[in-house]
C-alpha cells in the first residue's frame, strides 16, 4: 500500500495533479460502476415495471436513502475522520472494532424496516410497498457491509482494489436483472434481492485484499470507546443526515401522497439523470475526507481554506459541463431510457440542473467541516434547507406538481450553501491543534 505522505515543497504542480488524477480517476470508476449498475437497474426497472411497481420501489428506495445516511453518520464518516488522526497507526485493529458497530447498526436497521413493512401491509394497505420494503429489509446490512468494505480502501487513498471488486458487484446486478427478468420475476423486491447478494460477493472480494495489505494491528480499540468516539462525532451527523435527507429525499412520499404512487415514479425518472454526477461526487467526497483531515491536522486553517475553494469549484465545474451535455438531448434521451414512459416531465431537467449545480457548490465547505469534525455546522445548514423544504415544498407540491417540488429544491439547496459557507468561515478561525493525549485513552483497559 502506498505509504502516506505529504508533498515535499519542491514536487511539481504537474506530479501533484498527475497523482491526484489517477486516484480520483480510479475512485470515479469504481463509483462509476456501483452507480452505473444501480442507475441501469433503475431505468430498467422504470422499463419493465408498471408505474404503480416502480413507484413502490422509489419510495422504498427514498427509505433506504435515508438507512444510508445514517449509516453514514455513525460508521462510515467518523471512520474517515479518525482514520487520518486517531487511529492512523492501527487501521487494521480500528476496522475490525468498527465491524462490530456495523452489525449493530444493522440490526437496529433491518428492525425498522421489517416493521414499515408490515405497517405498508397491515395499515397502509399498500402490497407493492410492502413487497418493496421487505426486499430492501434483506439487502441492506450487505450492502452497508459493502459500503464498510470499499470506505476502507479509501482511507489511504487507494481506491483500486475497491474498483476491481465493483467489477463484480455491476456484472452481478445487470446480469442477474436480466436473468430474471427472463424468468419473469422481476419485481421491486427481487430487486433489491439481486443489490444484496451484488454487495455480499463483491464484499467478500474486498476483505480478502484487505487482509493482504493492512499492517498488523497494534491493539484491539475497544468497542465502547471507540462507539463513543464515534457517537460524538455522529450525533450531530446523525441529525444532519436526516435533515439532509428532507430536501432531497422528501418529496418522494409527499408526492406520492397528493399524486400517486405513479408520480413518485415520475420523479423518481427525473432524478434518474443526476444520479452519475451526484454518484461521482459521492466518490471523490469519499477520497477527499480522510485527505482534507489531514490537511487541517497538519496544515492549519490557510491550507483548509484554500482546499475549500479549490474543491468548490471543481465540483460546481464538473456540474455545469454535465448538464450542458445532457440538456440539448433531454426530449430524446427520455425517450430513450424510459421507452416512451415519462415524456411530460422531460421539459423539467433544465430547472433539475440548476438545482444539482447549486448544491454541488457546497461540497466543498461539507468537506472540510466534517475533516474538522463539526457535523453541528452542518447540522445547521440542512436545518435552514429543511425548513424551506417543509413550508415551501408542501404547498408547492400539492398545488404545483412536479415543478413546485424542483422549484422547492432550489431554494433550500440555494440556503444550504449560503449557510455552509458562512460556519465554515466561523469554523476555521477556531482551529486547534490535535490533543495527543486522546489515543492513548481509546486503547486503555
Amino acid at each position: 500500500m502506498e505509504q502516506d505522505r505529504q508533498p515535499s515543497s519542491s514536487e511539481s504542480v504537474f506530479a501533484m495533479f498527475r497523482k491526484w488524477a489517477a486516484k480520483g480517476g480510479l475512485a470515479i470508476i469504481d463509483y462509476g460502476l456501483i452507480s452505473g449498475s444501480n442507475f441501469l437497474l433503475a431505468i430498467l426497472l422504470a422499463r419493465w415495471l408498471t408505474p404503480k411497481e416502480y413507484g413502490a420501489y422509489a419510495l422504498s428506495f427514498s427509505f433506504f436513502i435515508l438507512a444510508g445516511f445514517l449509516y453514514q453518520s455513525l460508521l462510515l464518516e467518523p471512520l474517515s475522520v479518525f482514520s487520518g488522526t486517531l487511529f492512523r497507526e492501527n487501521l487494521r485493529g480500528y476496522l475490525k472494532t468498527t465491524l462490530w458497530i456495523h452489525w449493530e447498526l444493522s440490526f437496529a436497521m433491518c428492525l425498522l424496516l421489517g416493521l414499515a413493512a408490515v405497517g405498508a401491509r397491515v395499515f397502509g394497505h399498500s402490497p407493492v410497498l410492502a413487497v418493496a420494503l421487505a426486499g430492501m429489509t434483506v439487502a441492506t446490512p450487505f450492502i452497508l457491509m459493502h459500503g464498510l468494505a470499499k470506505r476502507s480502501f479509501y482511507l489511504r487513498l487507494s481506491p483500486g482494489p475497491a474498483a476491481f471488486a465493483s467489477t463484480f458487484y455491476c456484472a452481478l446486478v445487470i446480469g442477474g436483472a436480466f436473468l430474471v427478468f427472463r424468468w419473469g420475476r422481476l419485481s421491486s423486491f427481487t430487486a433489491f434481492l439481486i443489490m444484496g447478494l451484488a454487495a455480499l460477493v463483491s464484499c467478500v472480494i474486498m476483505v480478502f485484499q484487505l487482509n493482504a495489505v493492512l499492517a498488523p494491528e497494534t491493539g484491539r480499540p475497544r468497542l465502547r470507546a471507540t462507539w463513543g468516539k464515534h457517537w460524538e462525532y455522529g450525533r450531530w451527523a446523525l441529525a444532519t443526515c436526516v435533515l439532509g435527507w428532507i430536501p432531497n429525499y422528501f418529496y418522494i412520499p409527499l408526492v406520492s401522497s397528493f399524486s400517486g404512487m405513479a408520480a413518485a415514479g415520475e420523479l423518481r425518472a427525473l432524478m434518474n439523470l443526476a444520479a452519475p454526477v451526484l454518484q461521482t461526487y459521492a466518490a471523490l467526497s469519499m477520497l477527499f475526507l480522510p485527505y482534507a483531515a489531514r490537511v487541517q491536522n497538519r496544515n492549519g486553517r490557510k491550507a483548509a481554506a484554500a482546499l475549500n475553494r479549490r474543491l468548490a469549484f471543481l465540483f460546481v465545474s464538473g456540474s455545469v459541463a454535465y448538464w450542458s451535455v445532457l440538456i440539448p438531448l433531454k426530449q430524446p434521451l427520455f425517450h430513450f431510457l424510459y421507452n416512451g414512459k415519462y415524456m411530460e416531465s422531460a421539459y423539467l431537467i433544465p430547472l433539475f440542473a440548476l438545482e444539482t449545480t447549486i448544491w454541488s457548490a457546497s461540497l466543498g465547505p461539507a468537506i472540510l467541516l466534517r475533516a474538522m469534525e463539526s457535523p453541528r455546522s452542518l447540522f445547521i445548514a440542512n436545518a435552514a434547507a429543511s425548513i424551506v423544504a417543509v413550508l415551501i415544498g408542501i404547498p408547492a407540491t400539492r398545488y404545483f406538481g412536479l415543478q413546485g417540488v424542483i422549484w422547492s429544491m432550489i431554494g433550500a439547496n440555494f440556503l444550504y450553501v449560503v449557510v455552509a459557507f458562512i460556519l465554515f468561515g466561523r469554523k476555521i478561525t477556531e482551529l486547534k491543534p490535535p490533543d495527543t493525549n486522546l489515543q492513548e485513552s481509546l486503547y486503555a483497559q
